[in-house]
């Protein structure tokens, strides 16, 4: 299966699952234009693959994209987390993003862990810093180099 996007989500607020919202702009050296988390740091990006969210799902929860606050849901990388820090994913031909951290230690006071007390975030999500900008949206190809 060709990896790519399957959403694209941003939150204005920290702590709060995020909103799909339809294309998105990331910023060489800041992250997703609009996102919370977005800033001069190593935590630019948040990733997770659809694999991951539906190990939740197939626990009877009904989750959405965006719900465990991820920036980018992708679809065909099924052990994101396995990618070593300083992998670099081309979206698209032109954006280029650098993972930067595998996994989190998780807040109790986040939404998800509200609302259904369990999160794969922690364990599966992971980080990264945008190398070159530009547009974004579902259905854009991931590739790893």
């Amino acid at each position: 299966m060709e990896a790519k996007i399957k959403a694209v989500c941003l939150s204005e607020e920290k702590g709060t699952t995020k909103k799909v919202i339809e294309e998105g702009i990331l910023i060489e050296n800041f992250g997703l234009k609009g996102d919370a988390h977005a800033g001069k740091w190593h935590r630019q990006l948040s990733l997770l693959d659809e694999s991951s969210i539906d190990k939740m799902r197939n626990q009877g929860y009904e989750l959405k994209f965006g719900d465990f606050a991820e920036n980018i849901t992708t679809e065909g990388l099924d052990k994101l987390y396995e990618l070593p820090v300083g992998q670099k994913i081309k979206i698209d031909e032109k954006v280029i993003i650098e993972v930067t951290q595998i996994g989190k230690k998780c807040h109790h006071d986040c939404e998800i862990m509200q609302k259904i007390g369990d999160c794969v975030m922690p364990k599966e999500g992971i980080f990264a810093k945008v190398i070159k900008g530009g547009l974004i949206k579902a259905g854009a190809k991931l590739e790893l180099i």
